[in-house]
């Protein structure tokens, strides 16, 4: 591995072809700084849309061709059409690469606090690695957060700062890359970054389910079909004539940060039923009405029970959120029920902003 980290000079004739994936805009903005950067130095650069990109059947790239794979980070790993993408990607001929995250910075008072990358850098290497690629540089960009499902869009006087500051980074980085220098200052956090591996884990397997059965249209949605049509999987689906959010979301929160109306709302309600019922009802059952746990402990060990247990726990919240979603739904038709769903949602309220890299949020 540490020969393949090995660069030789770049050669004149070098192209490079940057594949992005971005929600509201923060990757996006990243891959146009690094085009800007390449043309002003006269190298030929490609910046594909993976939304919009044919993602099987690539042909193995030219021994000329520098490839960069740039994203956000979604619960510290890559999103899945990315990582899949990866996965999927033909192997290579030593040909150098880059990889970046955008992640959640925040800003306090005059510093900037970084974001988190979990497994997003190490594991796109390694995948690559494994490919025959050679690694030239892993890079985080720490931007305004969009995961509006969990906290409010940052004030604009801090959205402002935070952008300035990373597009002056993203350049000054930009042309160390298309020189062909070697960084991989994503390597720095490594200790906290694998710390936090197991959650990215986690989030492949469940979170990412779970937040995709937690997005509703309020009754001030005017269907217009701007969140259907632009989303970037094709995730939003029309059922009863109100928009219905499948398993395919990749959580981008496009949707929610562009609609015109603020008509798309987290259902923070439901997500505290779906989470208390299983706990509190089902496994109370469970457990102390049917005594599985002490059934259970007479047949197998300690360890091993707990595992099972836990299992069930996780398959029972799963269901009920599966199951109470389309019961949601379905009662979001009823004027009485949409109201309850939606006043116990943070995001209804105004003081939870939204955010889009362009500004164009309400």
């Amino acid at each position: 591995m540490g020969n393949n980290l090995i660069l030789d000079a770049m050669l004149p004739s070098e192209k490079i072809t940057l594949y992005y994936f971005s929600g509201t805009g923060n990757a996006k903005a990243v891959a146009g700084w690094i085009e800007e950067e390449a043309k002003q130095k006269g190298v030929e650069i490609e910046v594909l849309n993976l939304a919009q990109t044919r993602r099987k059947g690539l042909a193995t790239p030219a021994s000329n061709q520098k490839i960069g794979f740039l994203s956000p980070t979604h619960g510290f790993n890559f999103p899945p059409i990315m990582l899949h993408f990866l996965f999927r990607f033909p192997k290579g001929n030593g040909n150098r690469v880059f990889v970046m995250n955008t992640r959640a910075g925040m800003k306090l008072g005059r510093f900037f606090l970084p974001g988190l990358s979990g497994m997003t850098l190490y594991l796109s290497a390694l995948i690559l690695l494994l490919k025959g690629y050679r690694i030239q540089a892993l890079k985080a960009v720490d931007l305004p957060s969009n995961w509006i499902s969990v906290h409010p869009g940052l004030r604009q006087k801090v959205i402002d700062s935070m952008k300035e500051k990373r597009k002056l980074e993203t350049k000054t980085y930009a042309q160390k890359l298309v020189d062909g220098k070697q960084m991989l200052r994503g390597l720095y956090s490594l200790p906290v970054d694998l710390l936090i591996t197991p959650i990215g884990i986690l989030y492949y397997l469940l979170g990412r389910f779970f937040l995709a059965k937690t997005f509703i249209a309020s009754k001030d949605c005017t269907a217009c079909g701007l969140c259907d049509q632009s989303c970037p999987i094709g995730a939003i689906k029309v059922v009863d004539n109100r928009r219905f959010w499948t398993y395919k979301c990749e959580n981008c929160m496009q949707c929610m940060n562009q609609c015109p109306e603020r008509a798309i709302e987290t259902a923070h309600g439901f997500v505290a039923f779906a989470i208390f019922v299983p706990e509190t009802i089902v496994l109370f059952i469970l457990s102390r009405v049917l005594n599985i746990e002490a059934v259970l402990l007479r047949l197998l060990p300690q360890l091993m029970v707990s595992i099972i247990m836990s299992l069930m726990e996780v398959a029972l919240m799963m269901s009920v959120v599966f199951l109470g979603y389309r019961l949601m739904h379905f009662l979001m038709r009823f004027s009485l029920f949409e109201r309850i769903f939606v006043l116990t949602s943070l995001t209804h309220w105004k003081f939870w902003r939204r955010y889009h890299f362009s500004g164009r949020r309400k």
